[in-house]
């Protein structure tokens, strides 16, 4: 029985904007009884407010259950840990509850970590505390790696523009949690119970969606209705280096190519 760890922005819907056949892909996936999980880069929203987003604009019923963002995949990594459970958080809702729902104790000094996710009210004060906390020895831990944002307005900077000027000050690597890095995909991969090998990770981006699924051993299927498209698909794959399984032109292409 496959499983499949779905991307949302650019695969199931495009900002406000349902994409043909999401609804459809998603139910018909119920219908055979194949275990799915959404999997989003997005660590501004809780997954309820995911799953409502997915309602509102899909049409289809979503349940947090089936959500899985950076923010809760961070949360969970830094709750393993055992060198501390003090963060010093640069995000907004979905991080910061994701964090206290695993018992991380949010803190403005001396903390244990400094989880760095997208932040509309960044400041060169949240600056200047990140760098000063990581130069004392904190962890460094972004939630994502997306440089650019989609928006109704055009592109917006995302979570790993911000996290570069961290990164340029204080000269640590972080340690990222979202696509393209195994980690998110790996509680993914634990969250549906079945092997890698058995999981297709289905999405609209070479680098992240299908990067993280290569990563993780899982099988992988692009959808050229977002970031990759049937016009530079080609070129996309000669840069990234990543070849997924299967390339279609939609999800209802891929539900075809899955049944034959």
């Amino acid at each position: 029985m496959p499983g499949f760890l779905i991307d949302l922005d650019g695969t199931m819907y495009a900002g406000t904007r349902q994409i043909p056949h999401a609804a459809s892909f998603i139910k018909a996936l119920e219908e055979r009884g194949w275990p799915y999980l959404y999997v989003t880069n997005n660590s501004s929203r809780t997954p309820e407010q995911v799953a409502a987003h997915i309602r509102d604009i899909v049409g289809i019923d979503a349940d947090a259950e089936y959500v899985l963002s950076s923010a809760q995949a961070a949360a969970s990594y830094i709750a393993e840990r055992q060198d501390g459970s003090r963060v010093f958080a640069i995000g907004e809702a979905g991080l910061r509850q994701a964090l206290t729902e695993v018992g991380l104790e949010l803190v403005e000094r001396d903390p244990d970590f400094v989880v760095q996710g997208i932040d509309r009210e960044f400041t060169y004060a949240k600056l200047e505390a990140a760098v000063r906390h990581i130069a004392a020895g904190a962890g460094f831990i972004m939630t994502n790696p997306d440089h650019l944002l989609p928006g109704a307005h055009g592109l917006s900077p995302g979570a790993g523009s911000l996290g570069a000027a961290i990164r340029m000050a204080t000269q640590i690597e972080p340690v990222v949690i979202g696509k393209p890095s195994p980690i998110i995909m790996r509680y993914a991969v634990e969250r549906l119970g079945l092997p890698a090998g058995d999981i297709w990770a289905v999405g609209d981006n070479l680098r992240t969606d299908i990067g993280g699924g290569i990563a993780a051993g899982c099988r992988t299927a692009l959808v050229q209705t977002g970031v990759a498209t049937s016009a530079n698909v080609d070129a996309q794959i000669a840069e990234t280096g990543f070849r997924p399984e299967l390339v279609c032109r939609d999800l209802a292409e891929l539900l075809e190519r899955l049944d034959g």
